[in-house]
């Protein structure tokens, strides 16, 4: 199984982007894993929210293949421990899906197309945190997921 993270603008902060490359590195010895970045839509104050939100929908839509499946990192998602995603991550390997697609939305969430289009919701906290961290938290939960399926020491219960 292949899996890819879309999410929507560049991560400005230096300091947040060396940790996201470490741990796409280390994620990258258990699965094939890919993170898209979708530039800023551009002259977004020109835009109304749904307006912005249908822009974004259809630029993350054009990423994805047929086949792929898609499940949306939501505030309104269901929310796993670390062991249940990692058991999650194994339910989607034993289904034989050929690639996961993740997506972090852009700053007002996703269209009601991409939602229709979605086959999942994954919220990782009920707090809100900066789509920016969202990336790396996110990267960091794939990683310590496949280090629970494989009984490393990574993972503390």
């Amino acid at each position: 199984m292949n899996i890819k993270l879309i999410a929507i603008g560049k991560t400005d902060n230096k300091s947040l982007q060396t940790l996201i490359d470490d741990y796409t590195k280390r994620l990258s010895f258990y699965i094939k894993f890919e993170l898209e970045i979708i530039p800023d839509i551009k002259n977004v104050k020109n835009l109304s929210e749904s307006q912005q939100k249908e822009k974004e929908g259809e630029l993350i839509l054009s990423k994805l293949s047929a086949t792929d499946q898609l499940i949306l990192l939501d505030e309104n998602g269901k929310t796993f421990s670390s062991v249940g995603f990692s058991e999650e991550l194994q339910k989607k390997m034993n289904s034989g899906v050929k690639t996961l697609v993740f997506v972090i939305g852009g700053p007002y969430g996703f269209s009601e197309t991409v939602y229709k289009k979605a086959q999942g919701k994954v919220s990782l906290s009920l707090m809100t945190f900066s789509h920016q961290m969202v990336r790396l938290f996110f990267i960091e939960q794939l990683y310590r997921g496949f280090t629970i399926l494989r009984n490393e020491p990574y993972h503390h219960q």
